[in-house]
Parts: C-alpha cells; sequence; structure tokens
C-alpha cells in the first residue's frame, strides 16, 4: 500500500489521543474484508444476524481492546489482520452459537430484533465480579505462575510464553496444568 496508509502508522495513533483518524483508516481498509469473511462464517446457519452486523461488532471489539493495551504485539498489517480474522470468526460463531440458543429454549428472535441476543460485554456488576475473580486466582500463585497465566490470559502461545520467560514450550505447558489443577482445587473448596 501506498504512504498514505501506513498501518504502523495508523496502528500507533490508534494507541494514542490521535484515534479517530485511524479508526477510520482501518475502518475503510479492512472492514469489507471482515464483512466477506463474516459472510463466509455465519453461511446459511443464522437469520438474525447479518455478516456486517459481525464485522461492526468485531471491529469494536478490536477497536477499544487495542487502546485498553490488550494487543501488545500487534505492530503490523500481518498482525492486525490475524487480530480482526480471529475476532470476526470469534463474533459469528457467537452468533451462530447465540441463535443455537434460542432455538433450543423456544424460537428464534424476529430478523433483526437485537434485544434478544445477548450483549459481547458484561454488566458492570459482572465484570467487577470476573475481574475480583481472576485477581483472586491470580494471587494464589507463584510470581512465575502468574506471569505464565496472565500471558496465556492475554493470548500468547505456549512457545511465545515459554521465549518471555526463558522455559521450553513443555514446561510452560506442565506449568499451565499445575495452574489448572490448582484453579479446579480452589473452585472445588
Amino acid at each position: 500500500m501506498n504512504d498514505t496508509f501506513n498501518v504502523t502508522i495508523w496502528l500507533n495513533r490508534l494507541r494514542t489521543d490521535d484515534r479517530s483518524e485511524a479508526v477510520t483508516r482501518l475502518w475503510a481498509v479492512y472492514f469489507h474484508r471482515m464483512v466477506r469473511l463474516a459472510h463466509q462464517r455465519l453461511g446459511q446457519r443464522t437469520r438474525a444476524v447479518e455478516g456486517e452486523d459481525v464485522a461492526v461488532a468485531a471491529f469494536d471489539s478490536f477497536v477499544r481492546a487495542t487502546t485498553a493495551g490488550r494487543f501488545p504485539r500487534l505492530h503490523d498489517r500481518d498482525d492486525l489482520w490475524r487480530i480482526l480474522f480471529t475476532l470476526t470468526v470469534r463474533k459469528a460463531a457467537d452468533a451462530i452459537e447465540a441463535e443455537q440458543r434460542l432455538k433450543r429454549g423456544g424460537g428464534l428472535a424476529p430478523i433483526g430484533d437485537v434485544n434478544h441476543l445477548p450483549s459481547d460485554e458484561p454488566d458492570p456488576a459482572e465484570a467487577a465480579a470476573i475481574a475480583e475473580s481472576v485477581e483472586r486466582l491470580l494471587a494464589m500463585l507463584s510470581v512465575e505462575l502468574r506471569t505464565i497465566a496472565a500471558a496465556k490470559l492475554e493470548g500468547y502461545t505456549n512457545a511465545e510464553i515459554g521465549e518471555q520467560i526463558g522455559r521450553t514450550e513443555v514446561t510452560v505447558e506442565r506449568k499451565l496444568r499445575l495452574i489448572r489443577e490448582l484453579w479446579k482445587d480452589a473452585r472445588e473448596r
């Protein structure tokens, strides 16, 4: 692409107070690609949600997470597309699952009736409860295990975590199993 659209520049601006133009530029380049992906994923499996709705929700999640600093490894167009692809695929899967739940619960919501679809965002009380639970679970771990758990929650692969902490991927997998066991035991108490 030419100099008028340098992804790295717009990603950096998205992380600062100069967001609106960055959002507009990124939207203009990636939105239609995300819509096509969403349409492919949705196929004929849902009537209540359109590909555009999925793409909008995925892009909104991307902007919110990026401005909150949740994608520390987002540096270039390849990183950006991987994130947008993943978010779009997940939002499409969530839409299909939500519609299937509605079917099992007594029928479909009318087409376009988004008031009957579950929200992607927790309400403030839920968010506070989740944050407290995560903090409580992380607090019960050693520093190394806490670092591994936090990196996993941020979406890093086991290999990336191992690289960050100077351990092998096998060691990271073993420590993740230990974390799961500790958390399972805490839940059963």
